[in-house]
């Protein structure tokens, strides 16, 4: 199970960070995305981490400003996001996926989706 928390109201240029509790497996078992989906529109991937290889990818949208990283002690996996913009508006949801060497920039792959949590953010 996947439940992420931590989204909230910000003006632009503001941060947040999105955390991401697994329960019933590790972080170490899985790949993890953070995909997000604003109104009308499609799911983006906008970062994700690979299982064993530490691979990293962003979105070229949130490149230098999003990060991912995970705590395998605590499980859970962060997505700390800085210099806010309003088309950064959506529900962010985390994801994982079996991949052990790589990670999806594709949200159609991921198997396990958790509850999404909202980010507003105003200009």
């Amino acid at each position: 199970q996947l439940q992420a928390s931590g989204g909230g109201f910000v003006h632009s240029g503001e941060s947040l960070r999105l955390s991401c509790l697994v329960s019933g497996s590790t972080v170490s078992d899985y790949a993890f995305g953070w995909i997000r989906q604003a109104p009308g529109e499609e799911r983006e991937v906008v970062s994700c981490m690979s299982r064993y290889s530490g691979l990293i990818e962003y979105a070229n949208s949130v490149a230098g400003r999003f990060k991912i990283s995970r705590d395998n002690a605590k499980n859970l996996v962060y997505l700390d996001m800085s210099q806010l913009q309003p088309e950064d508006t959506a529900v962010y949801f985390c994801a994982a996926v079996d991949f052990s060497h790589h990670c999806a920039m594709t949200a159609r792959l991921y198997d396990y989706y958790g509850w999404g949590t909202l980010v507003t953010v105003s200009s």
